[in-house]
């Protein structure tokens, strides 16, 4: 293992402190790597080795990500990250269009992502949706990265506050960008499901390129689209609607599955310039944009509420003279539909109707800078940064029911912008004894939120009879939400890292930040790692850490409808400092904070690497949406009086809150064993994950016991995986099985239906050969097996075949081929 070698020293602070991919820095890095395998992330003095780091690491190879059957970057991350979890987002609002991941059993943005080791800017979707755990969070959105774009990634599994900011207590992801300057690669995939659903077809290619003499520039592009999937049975409504001779029931109503995607585009762009001999200039960037549409709740033609039924479920109906004098009053709907003055809105939708929702994502990214070393051996790296991530949300087949016979069908609700900025100065020196970094980092973030079309929230003629305003199912953002609300911080850092002895290395950070809403908060790192032998190394790790409110959590206002053990109900999600939600306990948000420690076992074993360990997270405040909180009419008035015109449909309303501390603990396991035989070259590779987190207090007025057990029980205590990996001649094969414990769901979001989800294993395969020595055809299955999860046992109550969380997901088994060229 050989922990403290000069020639890391050598690699120092112009690859560390800024972490990205320059040409510069990879020509040394690849030097480094024909003896040890380099990691910048977790550390801003000198780059070490994974086996030499005190704190996890894993480096991840770019193909490694090519060979499965996911093309989405969450997917492929949990296939490779023993504690990185993500589940299908069926029907979950705007998680649907991002899908909320965990690592560590943690909310997403509890984990810091970094592209060429640069702070990535968040999503603008909130999750409001996210099976307890995710409930509120907003996180980047990583699928906005193409795989084909990747040199490697890094996952520094542990807490991280004290050197990145805010955020990374779970851990940090660092996505490395290619850097060649020549060469590249062409890609095509297809993949369908076992029940034949689900095409995707991707197109991906690289092209490396020399910026004269001294630099290269990288182009990386993919396109991807994605049919939905159906793993959908009638629900028992629809069906006794069909048995009672509704013939316009569709079958099923409504759909589970995965959602459309169209038009998935991908670029990222990477360059470097060498000035002279120790400065260089580097740039990065992306753009992105895709349209995502997945399903809703079926409306019942009979007891929809707002729209087919009043309050008490009696048939809703509509007298359209300009004095009401249509006498409507105590006709049937069939009476209604033959006068030519009432209406009923199954004279429009006879079945009753399912909307559809979605939205057109946009991202942009920027990022530049220089680094390089003054004459007094002082390393640099001044660096800024944009970025900038859109929602334009649309909803269709539904509609506006005030608006009566004349409403539209399809509406524009608004959109929600995040644009955040960054500055950055990084400096280091190393001495003859330790290795230095300080700097100093400026961030501003901005939500922006922009009105709907007037359709979507207008109030209709016929509120006052009763029927429901705005778009149904996601109401329109009025002009009085839009808005724009922004924050800004800065940040003091130094760590230091020296080699105490021949066998132990010591490592520690402090970080201070200044927020211009809640204030400062200082955090710290300490880590070190002990030689016992040349093959055995103990490391161990303390800090402190924290998650600043994101702007949006502090201001956003949203709408969902959810499943009740009465039905469907609108819930509002307010600002913490609304007077409604200040009169149930809402105040202004305070940042999480956490500490953590971890200790682990670096073992090699001739050709086995393996390494053991644990860690220990206690986070106090932790933000999240409190439970719904039912509203009385004198709420509610008090809404419609504060500008909220569509309050009279809300039944209970929820706020972002700080209302309980967790613990949460586990190990981690990762293994290899490469071996050279007679029949090919052989590599056995483990990755195993125990997590367990425990709600320490919470408060039972807006935290349920519900929610308390989803984030203690939804994701899996126990997730692994084995894989095999064998080369021989033009052959290239991989089998991987995975496992996923035991699961706990409220199903469609609601505790009166609770899962007791079973564990599972599943098999992915697939096999390669080179047909010349730059064309490789690939042919291959995820989840070979076709394992799917138990069955729903409430399914006939809104139509899924199975639990929506299951972590092995709900399609099945997936087949793909993949033809690549490399030049």
């Amino acid at each position: 293992m050989s922990l403290h070698k000069p020639s890391l020293l050598a690699l120092a602070i112009t690859a560390a402190i800024s972490g990205t991919g320059s040409s510069y820095a990879a020509e040394q890095d690849a030097a480094a790597e024909n003896v040890e395998r380099i990691a910048v992330t977790g550390s801003r003095v000198a780059p070490r080795s994974v086996d030499d780091s005190p704190v996890p690491i894993d480096i991840i190879d770019a193909s490694e990500f090519e060979r499965q059957g996911a093309t989405d970057m969450d997917s492929m991350l949990s296939k490779v990250v023993p504690s990185y979890n993500v589940n299908d987002q069926p029907i979950s609002d705007a998680a649907t269009l991002v899908r909320p991941a965990n690592l560590r059993g943690l909310s997403p943005d509890s984990t810091l992502i970094l592209v060429n080791g640069k702070r990535r800017h968040r999503a603008a979707v909130i999750t409001f949706l996210g099976g307890g755990i995710s409930d509120g969070s907003q996180a980047p959105d990583v699928s906005t990265i193409p795989t084909i774009a990747l040199d490697s990634v890094e996952v520094l599994r542990d807490g991280a506050a004290a050197i990145y900011g805010s955020d990374a207590i779970a851990g940090v992801i660092n996505f490395k960008l290619k850097d060649d300057a020549e060469g590249g690669s062409l890609q095509a995939r297809y993949g369908q499901y076992y029940e034949g659903d689900g095409d995707t077809i991707t197109v991906a290619g690289n092209i490396g390129l020399p910026l004269s003499e001294n630099g290269f520039i990288n182009f990386s592009g993919e396109y991807r689209t994605v049919d939905p999937t159906s793993r959908s049975v009638q629900r028992d409504d629809a069906a006794g609607l069909i048995a009672a001779g509704n013939t316009a029931v569709a079958n099923p109503a409504q759909i589970w599955g995965s959602p459309e995607v169209e038009d998935d585009y991908k670029f990222f762009v990477n360059a470097g310039l060498q000035l002279n001999d120790t400065d260089e200039a580097y740039l990065f960037g992306s753009y992105a944009e895709r349209t995502a549409i997945g399903g809703f709740y079926f409306r019942n033609p009979e007891t929809r509420s707002g729209v087919f039924a009043d309050a008490d479920g009696n048939p809703l109906i509509a007298d359209l003279t300009d004095d009401m004098s249509g006498n409507c009053d105590g006709l049937t709907r069939e009476q209604a539909m033959a006068s030519a003055t009432c209406f009923v809105f199954n004279e429009l939708f006879p079945g009753g109707f399912t909307p559809s929702f979605g939205g057109d994502v946009l991202d942009l990214s920027l990022y530049a800078g220089v680094r390089g070393e003054f004459n007094n051996g002082l390393n640099y790296d001044f660096s800024m940064g944009l970025g900038r991530n859109e929602v334009e949300f649309f909803i269709n087949n539904t509609v506006n029911a005030s608006l009566g016979p004349d409403t539209p069908t399809s509406f524009r609700p608004g959109k929600y912008v995040q644009i955040e900025q960054g500055y950055n100065a990084d400096f280091g020196y190393a001495f003859d004894s330790f290795d230095l970094a300080f700097g100093a980092e400026y961030r501003n973030e901005t939500f922006e939120v922009y009105a709907g079309d007037p359709a979507s929230f207008e109030i209709g003629p016929l509120a006052a009879q009763g029927f429901g305003t705005g778009s149904n199912g996601f109401p329109g953002f009025q002009p009085e939400a839009q808005g724009s609300e922004s924050r800004g911080n800065y940040a003091l850092y130094a760590q230091v890292g020296s080699d105490l002895t021949d066998d132990l290395f010591m490592d520690a950070a402090v970080r201070f930040e200044d927020y211009e809403t809640f204030g400062t908060t200082t955090n710290f790192k300490v880590s070190g790692i002990y030689e016992l032998t040349d093959n055995l190394g103990l490391r161990a790790a303390v800090n402190t850490g924290f998650r600043a409110p994101t702007v949006g959590q502090e201001s956003v206002r949203n709408v969902t409808t959810q499943f009740s053990a009465t039905g469907l109900q609108d819930q509002a999600t307010l600002p913490p400092t609304n007077p409604i939600a200040v009169q149930t306990g809402g105040k202004p948000l305070e940042p999480e904070e956490s500490v953590s420690y971890s200790f682990g076992v670096v073992a090699n074993f001739g050709d086995i690497d393996l390494t053991v360990d644990y860690y220990n997270i206690a986070i106090d405040d932790r933000i999240s949406q409190t439970s719904p909180i039912e509203l009385t009419d004198a709420d509610i008035q008090e809404l419609l009086d504060n500008g909220y015109a569509d309050a009279a449909s809300f039944t209970s309303v929820r706020y972002f809150t700080n209302d309980f501390d967790t613990t949460t603990q586990g190990i981690d396991v990762v293994a290899s064993y490469p071996m050279t035989t007679d029949f090919g070259d052989i590599k056995f590779s483990l990755a195993y994950g125990w997590n367990e987190t425990e709600v320490d207090s919470f408060n039972p007025d807006n935290i349920s016991e519900t929610k308390v057990r989803l984030l203690e029980e939804n994701l899996p205590h126990h997730k692994g995986s084995l894989s095999f990996e064998h080369s021989l001649g033009a052959f290239d094969n991989l089998l991987r099985v995975n496992y996923f414990g035991s699961y706990y769901e409220d199903h469609i979001d609601s505790e009166v239906f609770p899962i007791e989800g079973s564990a599972a294993w599943t098999v992915d395969a697939e096999i390669s050969y080179s047909i010349t020595d730059t064309v490789v055809a690939s042919v291959g299955a995820q989840n070979l097996l076709d394992e799917r999860p138990d069955d729903n046992p409430y399914a006939g109550v809104a139509g899924s075949e199975y639990p929506t969380t299951a972590p092995i997901g709900i399609n099945g088994g997936l087949y793909y081929v993949r033809l690549a060229y490399n030049f």
